[in-house]
């Protein structure tokens, strides 16, 4: 009998894991790194939530690297229903799209799981890197509390000079590299 119970308490534990889960919140890079002049999707994810009914970030980042240009919103939260969003007011000069927010509409539970909350999509400024993080968070159930969320580490953004740009600069090198042997045999 005493194995029955420990068979039946551990199947309840793994049943029950996914409340105990604290729900995260990440962005995933798509290209990572990115060519100067190229645009880059920054999908804003939500794992292991339970019944989120609504949502408010500010997406900051390195505006002498990025340049936000788009928006759309996740996936996820409609789910569970009619949803409202709001891409956030970007301002590229400090480097932030502020109030993101998302929300279903009326009187029904949230949403559960994971999925994507909104996509940004950025123009790649520079070569240099930019990390993406998050500030001013706040997600509801739908019974309006507030859910602690937890965040994922900050994404590095990598931007690289574009290929041409490379080739032209390894043309230049070695051109100075030809002349430099030429000037000696001219000199003797």
């Amino acid at each position: 009998m005493s194995k029955w119970k420990n068979v039946i308490a551990a199947a309840l534990l793994a049943a029950s894991s996914q409340a105990w889960a604290v729900p995260t919140l990440s962005t995933e890079v798509t290209p990572n790194p990115a060519t100067v002049g190229s645009s880059v999707d920054v999908d804003v994810r939500i794992a292991d939530v339970t019944d989120l009914y609504g949502y408010q970030f500010t997406l900051n980042y390195d505006a002498s690297v990025l340049r936000a240009i788009g928006y759309g919103e996740g996936a996820f939260l409609g789910t569970a229903g009619t949803t409202d969003s709001f891409g956030g007011f970007v301002d590229n000069g400090a480097g932030t799209i502020s109030f993101v927010y998302g929300s279903l509409v009326g009187a029904i539970p949230g949403a559960s799981g994971s999925g994507s909350l909104a996509q940004f999509r950025f123009e790649a400024l520079r070569a240099g890197s930019s990390t993406l993080s998050f500030s001013d968070l706040l997600f509801l159930d739908s019974s309006l509390r507030d859910i602690a969320v937890t965040l994922d580490a900050p994404a590095e953004v990598g931007v690289v000079p574009e290929p041409a740009s490379l080739a032209l600069f390894g043309i230049g090198l070695a051109g100075a590299a030809a002349l430099r042997r030429r000037r000696p045999s001219a000199q003797a």
